[in-house]
């Protein structure tokens, strides 16, 4: 049976999506995040296995860009939304995260994303605002799977390389952070078992 703490080193991915009021992961609101935990079956191949996600309530003073909210259809202060504070969803995700390294035996985890860096830094950023010290994730190694798309599938954008790895992809429910975590890890499986 193969480990995955074998697999990448000791590195566990996590596949992980963030919906934002912007860019700037310093002065705009975080909205939603969700991550994606991966399993390996007894053949070594990668697949996805739970889901986390949670609406993010904005921090105080967050930027809310109207171009941003637009493209996501995100309403900050929708009552549905049933947002938690910043910290709060941290020490969640940071939980379980933990949870999932003891369980497979990784000492750091290692976050996978479309255009990753991006995730990282709102990530980042909010455990800096929420004053936390140490976060179970590297903070600069990433899994990129733009970068990885266009080596192994010749694309960049999410919707065309899952496409072409014949992964289902509705452009309707594009903009949701679990929806889009959910295709990125597929993706990432997809590329990672291939190789």
């Amino acid at each position: 049976m193969k480990i995955l703490s074998r697999r990448f080193r000791g590195l566990l991915p996590i596949v992980v999506d963030v919906e934002t009021a912007g860019l700037n992961a310093e002065t705009d609101a975080l909205l939603e995040i969700a991550i994606v935990m991966l399993g390996m079956d007894e053949e070594g191949r990668l697949y996805r296995e739970q889901t986390y996600a949670y609406h993010v309530e904005p921090f105080p003073g967050a930027q809310l860009e109207k171009e941003a909210l637009a493209i996501t259809g995100i309403d900050p202060y929708g009552p549905l939304r049933f947002a938690i504070p910043e910290r709060q969803v941290l020490h969640r995700v940071f939980a379980a995260v933990k949870r999932q390294l003891e369980k497979t035996a990784c000492y750091r985890a290692v976050l996978v994303g479309h255009n990753a860096w991006f995730d990282l830094s709102f990530i980042l950023a909010a455990a800096k605002r929420s004053r936390i010290r140490h976060t179970p994730f590297h903070t600069f190694t990433t899994f990129d799977t733009a970068s990885l798309a266009a080596v192994a599938l010749g694309e960049t954008v999410l919707a065309r390389a899952a496409k072409r790895a014949r992964i289902p992809f509705d452009v309707q429910q594009a903009h949701s952070a679990i929806y889009d975590a959910e295709r990125t890890a597929e993706l990432f499986c997809y590329i990672a078992n291939r190789f």
